[in-house]
């Protein structure tokens, strides 16, 4: 039997590199603080309290805020999770509703649940040559919010997983029209703000409520983030309350002196640091700009219109080669070349960088996937020409799954399991996504299609982990026991 405190220790002494979060990347030069056991207390005289700060907390939270250039901002040691789970509730009521990206993450849409609100979906588009997820258009958020006119709020995730930006400065000011507050998931962003090789973070084009995970592309550690607030239309106070609602009443003093040494680490050092970062990035780029069978997406994408911006961090490495797909090269690099990434998708591999990386860990990614570049070159593969570029509009091409009850009403009725396969017509009980990246392919309340179904097993043939389906083997799906027809 193995015990997870052990597997971790030995893990440590495995050669592998991390092109994954956490942001420190194990690199013990990056980090400044290096919690011990010796370290970890609970609220005691002189050490404040995370949901009343008055002293150390409070000054601290306020050294992030002048940082992010925010008006106020919140630690959260719940992750972002515990922070969208917080701005949806303080920013709607019961019964009210809310317009969101159908690409958020799954957490807005357990926000969503929790809070008893109906939900209004924004499609992003899709970039059809790498089959990710592209920008919500600004157009699209104006026409959605005159035939929902009533929304509440409006929450976007910028950038996605893979580093797609929306613009949020034009999108923002649609939604100020109507005098609702825009909540921005921008977790993947957290490192926006410190160099301009970066997409402009979404403060600074003027949204309510911003999100960031600190601990994905930051020296800090798992779990920590942060909520940031500006302007008036975003109740604070409701904000403070439900964070200490949606959080633990005993955070950890560990997490946050996490926090508190990332924030001061790059109050003092931060333009040094990226300066390092971005140097090593672009070479790292340009080396692998020549290869042909696996395609680092780029400048390439800039050229369409559903990219507004790209967070050149993220190694979007596609697979050219026929025969291949992301699935092969995920395990070739891991089994191989000890090269941990951060997901596979069916026909690409999504590496996370930081500031903490080191050069030997992008020379190890270089001569692997160069290694592997002239293994399928000598083996005569032909090169999979890419379609022609083009933005796809979700809602209207490739739609899983269609709402009929909101999520809530999904949740809370009676469920039964059916075999998935015959699942066609049944409203889903349950959630499905892939994990990474948490977006839902199919939510409760929504009518499963057939599109679904031969998603979900294109997926599966891909070697690809489809969540939240039963069964010892997946065959079955949770759907409700009410079916309405609509």
């Amino acid at each position: 039997m193995e015990f997870l405190h052990q597997k971790l220790k030995e893990y440590h002494q495995k050669n592998i590199y991390p092109f994954h979060m956490p942001g420190h990347k194990r690199n013990e030069d990056a980090v400044e603080f290096q919690p011990k056991l010796t370290e970890d207390i609970t609220e005691i005289d002189g050490f404040d309290y995370l949901h009343r700060p008055t002293g150390i907390l409070q000054e601290s939270q306020a050294a992030a805020a002048e940082l992010y250039k925010a008006d106020e901002t919140y630690y959260c040691v719940n992750g972002s999770t515990g922070a969208l789970l917080a701005a949806i509730a303080a920013c709607t009521v019961p019964g009210g509703s809310i317009l969101m990206a159908r690409n958020c993450h799954q957490s807005v849409y357990h926000g969503v649940c929790l809070s008893g609100v109906e939900n209004y979906y924004v499609y992003p588009e899709l970039l059809s040559s790498y089959d990710i997820h592209g920008a919500v258009m600004p157009e699209k958020v104006e026409a959605a919010l005159s035939s929902h006119p009533r929304v509440q709020a409006v929450v976007i995730t910028s950038p996605t997983y893979d580093g797609v930006v929306s613009s949020v400065g034009e999108i923002a000011e649609i939604v100020h029209r109507r005098g609702v507050p825009l909540i921005v998931d921008e977790a993947h962003g957290a490192h926006f703000p410190f160099h301009d090789y970066f997409p402009y973070s979404a403060l600074e084009q003027g949204a309510d409520v911003v999100v960031h995970s600190l601990h994905k592309t930051l020296p800090a550690l798992t779990q920590t983030a942060l909520l940031h607030v500006q302007g008036k239309l975003a109740d604070r106070e409701r904000i403070r309350r439900y964070m200490g609602m949606y959080q633990t009443s005993s955070p950890s003093y560990l997490l946050m002196g996490s926090i508190d040494s990332c924030i001061r680490n790059l109050q003092r050092s931060g333009k040094v640091f990226f300066e390092k970062y971005v140097e090593r990035l672009e070479g790292l780029r340009g080396r692998l700009s020549g290869l042909e069978y696996i395609q680092l997406a780029g400048e390439d994408l800039y050229q369409n219109k559903a990219v507004w911006d790209l967070d050149r961090s993220k190694l979007l490495l596609c697979v050219r080669a026929e025969g291949a797909g992301g699935h092969q090269l995920y395990e070739l690099l891991l089994k191989k070349y000890g090269l941990q990434m951060e997901m596979e998708a069916k026909t690409y591999v999504l590496g996370m960088t930081s500031p903490a990386d080191i050069k030997d860990g992008y020379d190890r990614l270089c001569r692997a996937l160069e290694d592997i570049e002239r293994e399928w070159r000598v083996e005569g593969r032909a090169l999979r020409k890419p379609e022609a570029e083009s933005a796809l509009n979700w809602q209207e091409t490739v739609v899983l799954a269609r709402k009929v009850l909101s999520i809530s009403d999904a949740m809370a009725r009676p469920r039964m399991l059916v075999p998935f396969e015959q699942s066609e017509g049944c409203i889903a009980g349950e959630f499905l996504h892939l994990y990474p990246p948490g977006v839902p392919l199919a939510v409760p309340g929504e009518q499963i299609t057939q599109k679904l179904l031969d998603t979900v097993a294109d997926c599966r043939d891909a070697g690809l982990d489809v969540r939240g389906l039963a069964g010892e083997y997946g065959e079955l799906m949770r759907v409700c026991s009410i079916v309405e027809n609509s």
